[in-house]
């Protein structure tokens, strides 16, 4: 693929200062999909344990009926703020990157702003580019930060996908649903629920804070139909997807390398949790050792933009200042987003 020029970016004096991720608390099996799954499984003649050995995705999680997942979004941006000791009213931006929403309009980010009780001079609004949300999410943080806007940002992101994945299991029981639907909608059901959240600042006024280096970012809006999801459905070309997305990192790694960066042997490599084959291919692409990249999409599935932060956060108690980590996101589109932060 030749070089289109996309983006390559630094960042002087910014840094994540506080990080959070909630866990949905309803446990959902595949095998529990499989089960449900049974009569449609067996007239299209398909084997058992599919969904597990393809993915890799032992379970996913749930909210609790009734729960609204802006609500978690908030919560989790209010523990990242309580983690940094940041007052609310401190905060000069907040930006939510889910993928769920419940209308069209008004954001998402203006109830999490009401549940967090920012104040009315913190801009909010919502940023969505699929799963690689969260990382233009702390691209556009330490932006701003470093422009002199805001003194500190939050990041929030907060998931649902329960409602698609009832409506997936409905569509495909139909007694006319095929082998081509079960292919096209088999991703949606390695999806789960989750929120996390991220505080940014000024670097220089935060030596506890965790450097943004900066990264390189790219785009092949050409293959923009390979993953669409609407309310209640997601398709997706998951052999495309694979191909077109490892070329999109393979580039944007590359041209990195060529503008100076450095990202063989980092000591963490936090990736978008998708699937077992989409890992493999990115450590076997990279040359990355496999011990550190962790993996968390086994049994959260995929958290959508939530997955890298949720997976961060995850890593943070075994990072270590110093440290070398890598925050690698693709999402449906496509593009794709690689940022550097030193512990």
């Amino acid at each position: 693929m030749a070089n289109k020029g996309n983006a390559s970016f630094r960042y002087r004096d910014s840094a994540v200062v506080g990080l959070s991720h909630i866990e949905a608390p309803v446990v959902v099996t595949s095998a529990e999909f499989e089960e449900r799954l049974a009569p449609a499984r067996k007239r299209l003649r398909l084997p058992d344990n599919l969904l597990e050995r393809v993915s890799g995705v032992r379970e996913r999680r749930w909210w609790a009926p009734g729960t609204e997942f802006e609500d978690m979004a908030a919560e989790a941006g209010s523990k990242a703020l309580a983690e940094a000791g940041v007052d609310p009213s401190q905060v000069g931006l907040l930006v939510n990157t889910s993928v769920s929403r419940r209308t069209l309009e008004p954001s998402v980010a203006v109830r999490v702003h009401d549940r967090m009780g920012l104040p009315s001079s913190a801009l909010n609004f919502d940023v969505t580019n699929a799963c690689v949300g969260f990382v233009n999410g702390l691209q556009l943080a330490a932006t701003m930060i470093e422009a002199g806007q805001v003194e500190y940002a939050v990041i929030v992101n907060g998931e649902d996908v329960r409602p698609t994945q009832e409506d997936t299991l409905s569509r495909l029981l139909e007694p006319d649903a095929t082998r081509r639907d079960y292919q096209d909608q088999f991703a949606s059901l390695t999806l789960g629920d989750g929120a996390a959240a991220v505080v940014v600042g000024r670097a220089s006024e935060r030596p506890d804070g965790h450097r943004i280096l900066g990264g390189v970012s790219r785009a092949g809006t050409e293959h923009n139909r390979l993953c669409v999801g609407s309310f209640g459905k997601m398709t997706t070309d998951t052999k495309n997807l694979l191909r077109h997305g490892l070329a999109l990192v393979t580039d944007a790694w590359h041209e990195a390398e060529r503008d100076g960066w450095h990202w063989s042997g980092l000591d963490r490599y936090v990736t978008h949790q998708i699937s077992t084959p989409y890992t493999k291919a990115i450590v076997d692409a990279m040359a990355l050792d496999p011990g550190a990249v962790p993996v968390t999409f086994d049994r959260w599935g995929n958290v959508g933009p939530a997955s890298i932060a949720m997976t961060l956060s995850e890593q943070a108690e075994s990072l270590t200042a110093g440290d070398r980590v890598m925050c690698l996101g693709v999402g449906s589109g496509l593009n794709t987003a690689l940022l550097e932060l030193a512990w």
